[in-house]
């Protein structure tokens, strides 16, 4: 899964990027075939942004939040991108099972063949 953590107006801290990455990892445990996430963080006034996009097979899943501490406003912006995973996810399972195994197959393929690399 590719990462992106993005500041808007106010320079991004180490800690709050280790705990936005630590964020990312909490949402492989809902859903295993996100292709990519990325996070955007805003400061307007007393106002703290955050805009999480979470990429998955043939859907972008979007999830935002605003409050006044911005470790508050990024985990509200994680739980709302966790419930609509858990939901994406049994909308897939009870739609086509079959599709499931394939897109799993798509993305678990490594992209170069074994049989085609020169030793």
């Amino acid at each position: 899964m590719k990462t992106r953590v993005a500041a808007r107006h106010f320079e991004l801290t180490p800690e709050i990027r280790d705990h936005a990455e630590e964020s990312f990892a909490s949402l492989e445990k809902y859903f295993d075939q996100i292709i990519s996430c990325e996070l955007t963080l805003d400061v307007e006034k007393h106002r703290k942004l955050a805009e999480l996009q979470v990429k998955v097979h043939g859907q972008v899943l979007t999830a935002t939040e605003q409050s006044d501490d911005m470790y508050v406003t990024i985990e509200g912006a994680f739980d709302k991108a966790r419930t609509q995973l858990k939901k994406y996810k049994g909308k897939l399972k009870n739609k086509n099972p079959k599709r499931v195994a394939a897109i799993e197959s798509v993305i678990t393929k490594p992209e170069t063949d074994a049989d085609a690399v020169d030793y």
